[in-house]
């Protein structure tokens, strides 16, 4: 057996020359991620603590949406609205006005606390899932803790002032991430510019998204505004522009201009100076590999996951992928097994090793076959 080494040069992108070195968010702090490679395009102290605000409002959908999905609830329930609720539709909170004793769904409360922001909605949504807000919040760091947000722990379930209530610009970013990975369907939501609801005893309410990338022609489609004292403004956002999708949280915002401006002024530093790679779907064949005594000659090979690279723009000629096995592969060799490395290297440099699968089965030869076969190698060099 020997080694093989097989280099395929990336070819057929479009080059732009133009490219800007950084970018200065004012902001206390931010980042910029690319959905599908998961590369990290800016950062801005990403680590430090902050006040989630209603940015923890995410979380609070995600824990509901996780039990949606599960069958332990369903969009059709309701839950009966407790004082403790009520007392948040006052003036001075986001709210969505619900009356105690009123009867609201589930998927009411949860558009009201996407699209209008309600801190009402996220108690009576945490009471009915989880008896209390405090059994529901520690349910919400549960969940947490198991995203990787090892910086966060949630107080309640809607941000309001508490002390016992952080997490970091990361983190934020790791629950966005989970929020349109395994919920897509309810992730439109977001992008809603307004929400009506028909309340019980009183005339319908319609309230407009906070959301102020929503309202600029920039792709945008979440994901959810914050506003503390303390901490000032903050903003989670993502846009989607031609199937690539940005994903940026930042927080100590001075204004609410600024929080807008920024922001976008970020996600568009990623779409201008970054272009997004594919290199390759899972299960699609790759090449195809020598087999040694085997009843097929070769065999397909795969990788079963996407990958994806974000490169500088103009740069993506030195980004290249190599396959590395031992080769010829002996057989009896069975259908996703690993027989070698791709690998992605950018300027020389490995920067992704994924493992290499056989795309089938392939059956050793019978032993008389094999003496043939070693035979004609032996004199012939043909395998």
């Amino acid at each position: 057996m020997f080694k093989k080494l097989l280099i395929f040069f990336l070819i057929n992108f479009s080059f732009i020359s133009f490219c800007k070195a950084n970018v200065d968010i004012k902001a206390r702090t931010a980042i910029l991620q690319d959905f599908l490679s998961g590369e990290i395009l800016y950062e801005k102290d990403p680590d430090i603590s902050i006040y989630p605000a209603s940015m923890t409002k995410i979380m609070t959908a995600i824990v509901a949406f996780d039990l949606i999905k599960s069958g332990d609830i369903t969009l059709q329930d309701k839950f009966i609205i407790s004082e403790k609720a009520w007392r948040l539709s006052t003036a001075g909170y986001s709210s969505m006005f619900i009356m105690v004793g009123d009867e609201v769904s589930v998927e009411n409360l949860l558009l009201g606390i996407i699209v209008a922001s309600g801190n009402d909605a996220c108690i009576a949504l945490a009471e009915g899932i989880a008896g209390t807000e405090e059994e529901f919040a520690i349910m919400m760091t549960s969940k947490a803790k198991e995203l990787g947000m090892e910086n966060t722990n949630f107080a309640n379930s809607s941000g309001i002032n508490d002390p016992d209530n952080y997490s970091t610009v990361r983190d934020i970013l790791k629950m966005s991430n989970y929020l349109i990975k395994e919920h897509p369907k309810y992730y439109e939501w977001f992008a809603l510019k307004e929400f009506t609801w028909d309340r019980t005893g009183g005339d319908p309410i319609t309230q407009g998204n906070r959301n102020p990338l929503l309202y600029k022609n920039i792709g945008a489609d979440g994901i959810k505004t914050g506003y503390l004292a303390l901490e000032k403004y903050s903003l989670a956002s993502s846009i989607d522009r031609n199937g690539r999708r940005l994903i940026a949280v930042g927080s100590g915002f001075e204004t609410k201009n600024l929080r807008s401006r920024e922001s976008s002024k970020l996600l568009t530093f990623g779409l201008t100076n970054f272009d997004l790679v594919e290199i390759i779907k899972s299960n699609e064949p790759i090449d195809k590999v020598d087999v040694w005594l085997g009843k097929q000659k070769s065999v397909k090979v795969h990788v079963d996951t996407n990958i994806y690279k974000t490169i500088k723009k103009a740069k993506k000629k030195l980004l290249k992928v190599s396959m590395k096995y031992e080769g010829p592969i002996e057989a009896p060799i069975k259908k996703d097994q690993i027989i070698g490395k791709l690998r992605v290297l950018y300027d020389q440099e490995i920067i992704g090793e994924y493992n290499l699968l056989a795309s089938n089965d392939v059956e050793k030869i019978n032993i008389f076959s094999r003496l043939i076969r070693s035979i004609n190698y032996l004199i012939w060099g043909d395998v």
